[in-house]
């Protein structure tokens, strides 16, 4: 998926440098189902659909003439495509996954296979991104997973023996009906497994998801927001004492093994998005491509545009949108960093919104010889970082 707020930015794990070239995003936008708390865009895989769908999507990224940072295939389920549509698309990006580029691949416990897993490794692959969401039966089944606890497990455990040296786990928390101790006990699992990266989100009940219409209807009601903010406290503490630095709001990784492609939309650097309802922002320009398959397919095909939006982000506007979005890394916004990279000084751009977050203890100020050098969250801020973000736009 391509990260709105998601998908992951700096903070205890340094990233390699990434030389400046936009990071590269492909939606594939099938399912074998739709989950009831997804509000990403995606259909049921249709075999024909797909086919005709991947031929489009080689042929655009055969058009793509400068260097790539960081690839990340992302859906959807990447992996509930056929083999064959796998390795086309995998060999046409081939010329872009060059020596040291992080390359991920999401996949699902119940479409990945082992020659897949294998495909992958072939196919200059590096980075496995396995949507487990928990290890548990009876909340695998709430949330609408077709996909078991032991299928999450095994597919970790498969990816490792392969081969695959950087898989991350994704896990979500705040199930209705969850207790902190179940929650607790997933995480301690999650660090038996050997995975360098975990993904940790709060399931949100998104409008217009079946689960929002549940809660709207009183058919589901949510954790009770102190239970949830325990749940992540606990993830909070107890991570980084097991080795995963808590570099981003959802994100924890191994030393190294920060994800890079997710760095570079926390810094707000460019990016390649291709496919149905991917955004591209290049050359100061945001594109939003078009959530429908047949659609995307037909323009592409004949030539057209696949863009329903177009937007320039320059001066203030830039400004404040990289604000808000460095500000979920653990590193914070370094002031001298923001002024290279916008051209503005952040003390004077947000000085209302700094004082008031300040004091409402959701920020902290980096000070170097009595002068402040950045701003990154506290603790409580972590909890607040919605609130901290929308201040900053």
């Amino acid at each position: 998926m391509q990260a709105k707020y998601r998908s992951h930015p700096p903070g205890a794990a340094k990233r390699p440098s990434q030389g400046g070239h936009p990071s590269l995003y492909i939606h594939i936008p099938f399912c074998a189902r739709k989950c009831a708390y997804c509000d990403f865009y995606s259909v049921m895989y249709e075999s024909a659909a797909a086919k005709a769908y991947m031929d489009v999507l080689c042929g655009q990224v055969s058009k793509i003439e400068r260097p790539v940072s960081t690839i990340f295939i992302g859906g959807g389920t990447p992996t509930v495509l056929e083999t064959p549509l796998l390795k086309k698309l995998l060999r046409r990006l081939g010329k872009h996954s060059g020596k040291g580029a992080e390359f991920t691949v999401e996949a699902n416990p119940e479409s990945l296979t082992a020659d897949k897993i294998s495909l992958f490794l072939d196919e200059g692959v590096n980075r496995i991104s396995i949507g487990a969401q928990s290890f548990r039966d009876v909340k695998l089944k709430d949330l609408g997973r077709i996909h078991n606890a032991r299928k999450a497990r095994n597919a970790v455990l498969e990816a490792s023996k392969k081969g695959f040296r950087n898989i991350n786990a994704d896990l979500i928390f705040g199930v209705p009906g969850e207790t902190f101790e179940e929650c607790a006990a997933e995480f301690r699992e999650a660090v038996k497994l050997p995975v360098t990266h975990l993904s940790c989100y709060c399931l949100s009940f998104e409008k217009g998801t079946p689960l929002y219409e549940a809660k709207r209807k009183g058919g589901v009601a949510p954790v009770e927001e102190g239970y949830v903010a325990r749940m992540y406290s606990y993830a909070m503490s107890f991570l980084p004492e097991r080795g995963f630095a808590h570099y981003e709001v959802s994100n924890f990784a191994k030393k190294g093994y920060a994800c890079r492609h997710n760095l570079n939309y926390w810094e707000n650097r460019e990016y390649i998005g291709i496919g149905a309802s991917a955004v591209s922002y290049l050359d100061g320009v945001r594109k939003r491509s078009l959530p429908d398959v047949n659609e995307y397919i037909k323009r592409a095909s004949s030539g057209a545009s696949t863009a329903i939006s177009s937007e320039r982000l320059a001066g203030e506007r830039k400004a404040r949108e990289t604000a808000a979005v460095k500000i979920r890394t653990a590193e914070g916004i370094n002031f001298r960093w923001f002024r290279d990279v916008t051209g503005f000084d952040l003390m004077e751009l947000e000085p209302d919104a700094m004082r008031k977050l300040s004091e409402a203890g959701l920020i902290k100020f980096g000070m170097s010889k009595g002068r402040r050098t950045g701003i990154s969250l506290t603790k409580r801020g972590f909890l607040f970082c919605d609130t901290v973000s929308s201040e900053l736009l």
